[in-house]
């Protein structure tokens, strides 16, 4: 019998990498930052203290990955925090 290993099924960690984790987390700022729609509710709604969790969350990853990213990844993730911190500037009104 072969040892091949089987395709991975649809929902069973298909497209899980750590871009797509950052990603996570930053659609969940835009959202709690008002940026984009809730999915579930449809509506834009404001609650800085649940976009500051996620950007908070950002900045743990940044910090404990550091030195075990790659380039790529870690630019993706430092742009990300900057961009996230520059609009939630915006949205406290402290920019």
């Amino acid at each position: 019998m072969s040892q091949e290993a089987e395709p991975e099924k649809e929902g069973h960690g298909a497209g899980v990498d750590f871009p797509s984790l950052l990603m996570m987390f930053f659609t969940t700022a835009l959202v709690h930052l008002g940026e984009i729609p809730d999915p579930i509710t449809e509506e834009a709604k404001q609650d800085l203290g649940q976009a500051q969790k996620a950007i908070d969350i950002l900045s743990l990853l940044e910090t404990k990955t550091k030195d075990n990213l790659t380039k790529e990844e870690e630019g993706l993730l430092q742009n990300l925090l900057f961009e996230l911190r520059m609009k939630y500037l915006q949205a406290a009104k402290l920019l």
